[in-house]
């Protein structure tokens, strides 16, 4: 049965008012380029040498030796950084990032696009729905998705600066005056002396470097609780690689052997593993808190995580899980089960959001400087004012806009998939679309003339 009694007329910018000119994707100018610009929207994306490659680091690829020795040698960095511009036609512009690199671009430009331009910036929501939509016979996950992220936080940057607001204002306000942060780092020590909230270190081994690797990353554990003492809390970040009686067994020998034991134990199943990551919790969730989400994807990802008792702390990566228009329904939704969202890495694409809604009490910030001893931007050199914390804390400028990030001019990126401007579509086109919709009876008489081949 329907609840579409009638027909939904399109919608239709109003006459004069501002709308979306162009959508542009870009890419980094080079591999080299992205890595000496500190990996723009890819934290991995950085030179050799550098701990987030090549300090042990279990991951899914690890059981093969032969790609043990650095995360790029399997490819954690290949599919590049990407930036997306969306101009409004008062000349404004919003800029949204995410890991897609030239297969996103080709989205972007010859698929997304069309959703985009001619339309009112303040339908947001409108948009994305027709980008999902009209993705989902190849998308609903992964590298799709990520690319509509990336449009969806131009849109929200655009908005921002269209309405002279911040994005948190335009999502509802203030639930905190200050951002409370954590370290993602291999210096947990210097991530205390820096006032970081928590630390949470990479697992070295996984199931595939044997009972000596399980004594390891005990041995790892207790030398990060020894050198921080036992009231500061630690994390472990095991990044999809484990199993889950590797996992079980984890967790009792830190509770049995570790002092203070550690806050959680991040990711520590394949993403799909739903049944897994309940039966860990339901098993041992009573020695740590157990979280995931960093590689979920929508509503309906976080959905089954919520439903299953998959973990007790969400953490969807904003630019990739389907931007802000997707991660407000996502804290929505965990805020009915309860359950905390603290968002991966992100940024500043976070950090708007994580002001705004109350369920999410804290932010995480990789240490990207090559031996984690230093605070750096998160995206590096692609942004001239992206904000850092200061003795453990984020605080936004209320006077800045959008998500108040000005792209770094200087950096070198490039079009793959330019178009000329016949091809983009403009409010007109959008007025010619609605006035060629099929409607009412019209349209529901078509399907009677289908067998003699009268479309």
């Amino acid at each position: 049965m329907s609840l579409y009694l009638g027909d939904h007329p399109p919608v239709v910018p109003p006459k004069g008012d501002v709308t979306v000119k162009e959508v542009r994707a870009y890419v980094c100018g080079s591999k080299d380029a992205e890595e000496k610009g500190g990996g723009a929207a890819d934290c991995h994306a950085q030179a050799g040498g550098h701990w987030i490659v090549d300090t042990p680091i279990s991951n899914p690829m690890s059981c093969y030796p032969m790609y043990k020795r650095s995360r790029k040698q399997w490819g954690i960095d290949a599919v590049g950084s990407m930036v997306v511009e969306v101009e409004l036609t008062n000349g404004m512009v919003g800029v949204g990032i995410a890991i897609a690199g030239e297969p996103g671009c080709y989205i972007v430009e010859n698929h997304l696009a069309r959703f985009v331009e001619g339309q009112d910036p303040r339908n947001i929501e409108y948009i994305w729905d027709q980008m999902w939509r009209g993705t989902i016979n190849y998308g609903r996950k992964g590298l799709t998705i990520q690319a509509i992220s990336c449009v969806d936080l131009a849109l929200w940057d655009a908005l921002g600066k269209l309405r002279n607001e911040p994005v948190y204002q335009l999502l509802g306000g203030k639930t905190k005056e200050r951002l409370p942060v954590y370290a993602t780092t291999v210096r947990p020590d210097v991530a205390k002396q820096l006032g970081f909230v928590q630390a949470k270190i990479p697992l070295p081994y996984g199931p595939g470097d044997g009972d000596k690797g399980m004594k390891a990353n005990i041995e790892r554990i207790k030398e990060v609780r020894a050198l921080v003492g036992e009231d500061y809390p630690i994390a472990i970040d095991c990044y999809m690689s484990l199993t889950v009686p590797y996992t079980i067994e984890l967790a009792r020998k830190i509770s049995k052997e570790v002092p203070g034991g550690v806050k959680w134990i991040e990711e520590h199943l394949h993403p799909d593993d739903y049944d897994g990551y309940a039966e860990v919790k339901a098993k041992v969730g009573h020695k740590c808190l157990f979280t995931c989400g960093e590689h979920e994807y929508t509503r309906y990802g976080f959905r089954q995580l919520l439903e299953k008792k998959c973990c007790d702390v969400l953490q969807p990566d904003i630019t990739w899980c389907g931007g802000i228009t997707e991660a407000r329904k996502i804290c929505g939704m965990a805020a009915a089960y309860d359950v905390p969202v603290i968002p991966h890495g992100s940024s500043v694409y976070s950090y708007h959001l994580q002001y705004a809604f109350q369920n999410c009490p804290m932010a995480e910030l990789i240490m990207l400087a090559p031996k984690a001893d230093v605070i750096k931007p998160y995206f590096g050199d692609l942004f001239l004012d992206e904000p850092l914390p200061q003795d453990g804390f984020i605080d936004l400028d209320p006077k800045k806009p959008g998500f108040g990030v000005t792209l770094n001019p200087d950096f070198p990126l490039r079009r793959p998939y330019p178009r000329t401007a016949d091809k983009l579509r403009t409010t007109d086109d959008v007025e010619k679309s609605a006035k060629e919709a099929p409607k009412g009876d019209d349209w529901l008489a078509k399907a009677a003339h289908i067998q003699a081949g009268s479309y």
